[in-house]
């Protein structure tokens, strides 16, 4: 069963032969100094805030610390989200489309080299994201909770490798071992999600995402973003479970910061 889109979702590009006002997703990024600054998310429509400088989390209650962490997380999941599925949007329209513009052509063919795409069935296959559950345990159990160097340093929430000299990163804890530095933390869960849409790790989960929404079926097929395999399936289960990630699978991010242009 193919997944529905979102009616808040609506495509921006120029390719789209639709007459309607076009709204755009405008973001607000705020830099922060105390931890309180952070706006908790307690309704499904998120504002999608990017947090910059976002302090250590180390020192709270264990529960607020987490509820903290989620707050600053959840907008940026969404985001990320939303900015791959309109690419994703116009991949669709271009399929569909008779002549393309040499913009058209550039776009396409940085999609399929991006994403290490065979044809552009397979392209819209591994440009499908997942549910934001499955995001955020990833996150807790990659960053710490927040913890670690890397996200405080880089916003780099997953780990992600650095393997260009000319890019943007910071030093790993092993000599000539580098990881990619970003300028906010939506930017690093595309990259996680991209991360997974072109590994040969994780066809089986690509494969079992586009149908599928079910986590119990879609996390056994994240073994491979471990060395501790199955035990790492089960640390997100775990997570999972315990703090209620399920809930946050149907938030999405509030139209109201979708302007028209």
């Amino acid at each position: 069963m193919i997944k529905k889109i979102s009616f808040y979702w609506i495509l921006a590009t120029s390719i789209s032969a639709c007459s309607d006002p076009v709204k755009v997703l405008q973001p607000e990024t705020i830099t922060i100094y105390h931890i309180d600054e952070i706006v908790s998310v307690q309704d499904t429509l998120v504002k999608p805030i990017l947090y910059k400088n976002i302090p250590p989390f180390e020192g709270l209650p264990v529960e607020k610390s987490k509820e903290r962490f989620i707050s600053s997380i959840l907008p940026a999941v969404l985001i990320a989200k939303h900015h791959l599925k309109i690419d994703r949007q116009k991949v669709e329209a271009l399929i569909d489309k008779n002549e393309w513009s040499p913009e058209d052509s550039s776009f396409f063919n940085q999609q399929m080299e991006k994403f290490k795409a065979k044809d552009h069935e397979n392209l819209l296959l591994k440009m499908e994201t997942h549910p934001n559950s499955i995001t955020l345990a990833q996150a807790a159990v990659e960053s710490g909770w927040g913890s670690s160097r890397f996200f405080r340093e880089a916003n780099n929430l997953f780990g992600i490798w650095a393997y260009k000299a000319d890019e943007p990163r910071i030093p790993a804890n092993h000599n000539n071992v580098y990881l990619r530095k970003y300028d906010d933390i939506s930017q690093s869960i595309e990259d996680y999600f991209v991360t997974l849409g072109r590994a040969r790790p994780y066809r089986q989960f690509r494969q079992t995402k586009y149908y599928t929404d079910d986590i119990h079926e879609l996390l056994p097929h994240l073994k491979y973003y471990s060395e501790r395999g199955m035990a790492y399936v089960a640390q997100l289960k775990t997570i999972i479970r315990q703090n209620d990630l399920t809930k946050y699978d149907n938030y999405q991010l509030d139209p109201t910061y979708f302007i028209e242009e």
